[in-house]
Protein backbone atom coordinates (compact mmCIF):
# COMPACT_ATOMS: atom_id res chain seq x y z
CA UNK A 1 0.00 0.00 0.00
CA UNK A 2 1.30 3.54 -1.04
CA UNK A 3 0.73 5.71 1.99
CA UNK A 4 0.24 9.90 0.33
CA UNK A 5 2.23 11.96 2.85
CA UNK A 6 -0.33 14.65 4.56
CA UNK A 7 -0.02 17.89 7.32
CA UNK A 8 -1.09 16.49 10.32
CA UNK A 9 -1.55 19.82 12.53
CA UNK A 10 -0.01 23.43 12.64
CA UNK A 11 1.80 23.51 15.95
CA UNK A 12 0.77 27.29 16.04
CA UNK A 13 -2.81 26.44 16.13
CA UNK A 14 -2.51 23.46 18.63
CA UNK A 15 -0.31 26.07 20.69
CA UNK A 16 -2.71 29.39 20.49
CA UNK A 17 -6.01 26.48 20.94
CA UNK A 18 -4.32 25.40 24.54
CA UNK A 19 -5.83 26.71 27.29
CA UNK A 20 -3.71 28.55 29.53
CA UNK A 21 -3.63 26.47 32.44
CA UNK A 22 -4.02 23.45 31.00
CA UNK A 23 -1.75 20.37 31.42
CA UNK A 24 -0.99 17.49 28.98
CA UNK A 25 -0.90 16.11 25.83
CA UNK A 26 -2.41 18.88 23.64
CA UNK A 27 -1.72 16.47 20.52
CA UNK A 28 -1.09 13.27 19.80
CA UNK A 29 0.12 10.93 16.20
CA UNK A 30 -2.75 8.60 15.48
CA UNK A 31 -2.47 7.28 12.19
CA UNK A 32 -3.18 3.84 11.28
CA UNK A 33 0.08 1.71 10.16
CA UNK A 34 2.25 4.48 11.77
CA UNK A 35 6.01 3.52 13.39
CA UNK A 36 6.33 6.38 15.27
CA UNK A 37 4.85 8.17 18.19
CA UNK A 38 4.67 11.77 18.68
CA UNK A 39 3.10 14.07 21.15
CA UNK A 40 2.60 17.72 22.52
CA UNK A 41 2.52 18.00 25.94
CA UNK A 42 2.02 21.33 28.34
CA UNK A 43 3.07 21.95 31.68
CA UNK A 44 1.74 24.92 33.53
CA UNK A 45 4.07 27.07 35.61
CA UNK A 46 6.34 25.29 38.32
CA UNK A 47 4.54 21.67 37.26
CA UNK A 48 6.88 18.57 36.41
CA UNK A 49 7.19 15.50 35.46
CA UNK A 50 8.81 13.16 38.48
CA UNK A 51 11.72 10.89 37.88
CA UNK A 52 11.39 8.15 35.15
CA UNK A 53 13.40 6.00 32.94
CA UNK A 54 12.37 4.31 29.72
CA UNK A 55 13.81 1.40 29.32
CA UNK A 56 12.73 0.22 25.61
CA UNK A 57 12.76 3.71 23.64
CA UNK A 58 15.08 6.82 22.35
CA UNK A 59 12.90 9.87 22.59
CA UNK A 60 13.79 13.08 21.59
CA UNK A 61 12.60 16.13 22.71
CA UNK A 62 11.94 19.40 21.24
CA UNK A 63 10.98 22.48 23.46
CA UNK A 64 8.12 24.63 21.16
CA UNK A 65 7.24 27.20 23.79
CA UNK A 66 7.93 28.35 27.65
CA UNK A 67 11.44 27.30 29.61
CA UNK A 68 12.34 24.54 32.08
CA UNK A 69 14.86 21.71 33.48
CA UNK A 70 15.22 18.61 32.60
CA UNK A 71 17.29 16.59 35.55
CA UNK A 72 19.56 13.83 34.58
CA UNK A 73 19.84 10.44 36.81
CA UNK A 74 23.52 11.53 37.13
CA UNK A 75 23.05 14.65 38.85
CA UNK A 76 22.98 17.20 35.95
CA UNK A 77 20.63 19.80 34.66
CA UNK A 78 20.42 20.99 31.62
CA UNK A 79 18.18 23.86 30.82
CA UNK A 80 15.33 23.54 28.38
CA UNK A 81 15.03 26.74 25.85
CA UNK A 82 12.46 27.19 22.73
CA UNK A 83 13.53 24.90 19.97
CA UNK A 84 15.68 23.34 22.33
CA UNK A 85 16.49 19.64 20.94
CA UNK A 86 16.99 17.52 23.38
CA UNK A 87 18.16 13.29 23.12
CA UNK A 88 16.76 11.02 26.03
CA UNK A 89 18.39 7.86 25.59
CA UNK A 90 16.68 4.54 26.74
CA UNK A 91 17.57 3.58 30.58
CA UNK A 92 18.56 7.38 31.32
CA UNK A 93 16.43 8.49 34.40
CA UNK A 94 15.35 11.68 33.87
CA UNK A 95 13.01 14.49 35.21
CA UNK A 96 11.38 17.97 33.86
CA UNK A 97 9.96 21.14 35.59
CA UNK A 98 8.94 23.52 33.78
CA UNK A 99 9.91 27.22 34.24
CA UNK A 100 7.83 30.37 35.26
CA UNK A 101 6.17 30.52 31.96
CA UNK A 102 5.03 26.60 31.52
CA UNK A 103 7.13 24.49 28.83
CA UNK A 104 5.34 23.29 25.70
CA UNK A 105 7.11 20.21 24.18
CA UNK A 106 7.07 17.60 21.36
CA UNK A 107 8.16 14.07 22.17
CA UNK A 108 8.57 11.89 19.32
CA UNK A 109 9.93 7.85 19.56
CA UNK A 110 9.77 4.51 17.89
CA UNK A 111 5.94 3.33 18.34
CA UNK A 112 5.66 0.11 21.06
CA UNK A 113 4.42 -2.96 19.73
CA UNK A 114 0.60 -2.70 21.02
CA UNK A 115 -0.80 -5.76 22.85
CA UNK A 116 -1.88 -8.50 20.69
CA UNK A 117 -4.77 -11.36 21.56
CA UNK A 118 -3.02 -14.86 20.00
CA UNK A 119 -3.71 -18.13 20.73
CA UNK A 120 -4.35 -19.36 24.08
CA UNK A 121 -1.13 -20.83 25.65
CA UNK A 122 -1.85 -23.60 28.25
CA UNK A 123 0.17 -22.88 31.13
CA UNK A 124 1.08 -25.64 34.31
CA UNK A 125 -1.57 -25.51 36.65
CA UNK A 126 -1.04 -22.42 39.44
CA UNK A 127 -3.30 -22.66 43.24
CA UNK A 128 -2.03 -19.47 43.45
CA UNK A 129 -5.15 -17.45 42.86
CA UNK A 130 -5.49 -14.77 39.18
CA UNK A 131 -2.92 -12.70 37.97
CA UNK A 132 -2.88 -9.61 39.36
CA UNK A 133 -4.97 -6.73 37.55
CA UNK A 134 -2.46 -4.00 36.05
CA UNK A 135 -5.11 -1.23 35.27
CA UNK A 136 -3.74 1.12 37.64
CA UNK A 137 -0.26 0.75 35.27
CA UNK A 138 -2.29 2.21 32.02
CA UNK A 139 -2.33 5.71 31.87
CA UNK A 140 -5.36 7.45 32.13
CA UNK A 141 -4.58 9.84 29.12
CA UNK A 142 -2.66 7.90 26.69
CA UNK A 143 -3.34 4.25 27.60
CA UNK A 144 0.04 3.49 27.92
CA UNK A 145 1.51 0.72 30.62
CA UNK A 146 3.91 1.74 32.76
CA UNK A 147 7.01 -0.32 32.96
CA UNK A 148 7.39 1.31 36.54
CA UNK A 149 5.43 -0.48 39.57
CA UNK A 150 4.05 2.77 41.18
CA UNK A 151 3.73 5.42 38.60
CA UNK A 152 3.59 8.66 39.19
CA UNK A 153 3.24 10.40 36.28
CA UNK A 154 3.22 8.90 32.37
CA UNK A 155 6.61 8.66 30.56
CA UNK A 156 4.83 9.15 26.94
CA UNK A 157 2.69 12.20 27.74
CA UNK A 158 3.51 13.23 31.09
CA UNK A 159 -0.28 12.81 32.94
CA UNK A 160 -0.24 12.53 36.48
CA UNK A 161 -1.37 9.24 37.53
CA UNK A 162 -4.25 8.61 39.96
CA UNK A 163 -3.90 8.69 43.93
CA UNK A 164 -3.03 5.14 44.97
Amino acid sequence: MNVTPQVLAVLDEVLASAAPDGRGALWRLAEQGRELDANVVKLPPGAGVAEHQEDVLDVLLVVLAGTGSLRTGAGGTLNLVPTAVTWLPRTSRRSLEAGPEGLTYLTVHRRRPGLAVGTAVRAPAYEGGEAPCMLDLVCPECGRLSADRAPKFCSACGEAFPER
